[in-house]
C-alpha cells in the first residue's frame, strides 16, 4: 500500500499548525501523519460499506473474516460476485449490507461504475458517480476519496468521529453541526483530509486503513 500522503505530510502539518492552534497541539501529541491510501477502489468501497454504523473494531473484525472466507486473494470483485449469501453472512454482514455489496459488484462488473477512471474526475463528480450504488451515501463516497484516491482536501461533515474529535479538542458544549464544522475547518484548506485524520487519531482510532 503506497503512502501517498507522506509526500505532503510535513507541508500539511506546518500549514495546519500555523492556521489552527488547537490542531497544532493535536499534531504535536500525535506526531507525523500516517494516513495511507489504497488504489484498490473496490476493496476500499467494500471496507466503507462494512464500516457503516458499526464500531471501528467490529468493522475490522468483519473485514478480516470476509478476507479469509473469500480465499487467498482476499476481497476482490470476482470473490464477492462468486460468494454465496451464506458465506457473506458468515463473515458478519447483514442482509442489507450483502445487498449493497451485490449492487456494487454488479455495477463495477457491468462498467456502470468505472473505478479505474474516477481519478480523472473532481471530488464532486466522483461522489455523483458513487451515489447511485446501493448503500453508498456522501460519507462512504468521501471515505473513497480519502482512502482510495488520496484526495487531500475532503471534509466528511457527517462523520461522527470527526465531530466528536472536534467537540473535545475545541471544548464545545455540543457536537458541531454541518455549518459550524465547515466554518471551523475553513483554515485547514487545502489539507482537510489530513486535519480530519488528526481528529480521528486524537480519539485513538481511524475508520479504516484503506
Amino acid at each position: 500500500m503506497d503512502n501517498h500522503f507522506s509526500s505532503i505530510d510535513r507541508h500539511a502539518r506546518r500549514h495546519l499548525s500555523r492556521r489552527d492552534p488547537i490542531l497544532r497541539e493535536v499534531i504535536r501529541l500525535v506526531g507525523p501523519c500516517t494516513l495511507q491510501h489504497n488504489p484498490d477502489g473496490f476493496a476500499v468501497l467494500v471496507h466503507s460499506v462494512i464500516s457503516q454504523q458499526i464500531s471501528t473494531k467490529a468493522a475490522a473484525a468483519i473485514r478480516a473474516r470476509l478476507g479469509i472466507l473469500l480465499g487467498p486473494k482476499g476481497i476482490t470483485l470476482a470473490g464477492v460476485r462468486k460468494a454465496s449469501d451464506d458465506k457473506l453472512r458468515a463473515a458478519g454482514l447483514s442482509t442489507n449490507k450483502i445487498r449493497c455489496l451485490r449492487d456494487l459488484a454488479d455495477k463495477v462488473h457491468r462498467g456502470e461504475l468505472p473505478l479505474d477512471d474516477l481519478h480523472q474526475l473532481t471530488d464532486e463528480e466522483i461522489i455523483n458517480c458513487l451515489l447511485p450504488v446501493c448503500g453508498i451515501g456522501p460519507w462512504t463516497a468521501q471515505m473513497f476519496l480519502i482512502f482510495s484516491l488520496g484526495r487531500p482536501d475532503v471534509l466528511p461533515v457527517a462523520d461522527f468521529g470527526l465531530r466528536v474529535g472536534v467537540q473535545r479538542q475545541y471544548n464545545l458544549r455540543e457536537l458541531p453541526d454541518r455549518s459550524r464544522l465547515i466554518k471551523l475547518a475553513e483554515p485547514w484548506r487545502p489539507f482537510r483530509s489530513i486535519a480530519t485524520w488528526y481528529f480521528w487519531r486524537s480519539l485513538g482510532a481511524v475508520p479504516q486503513s484503506g
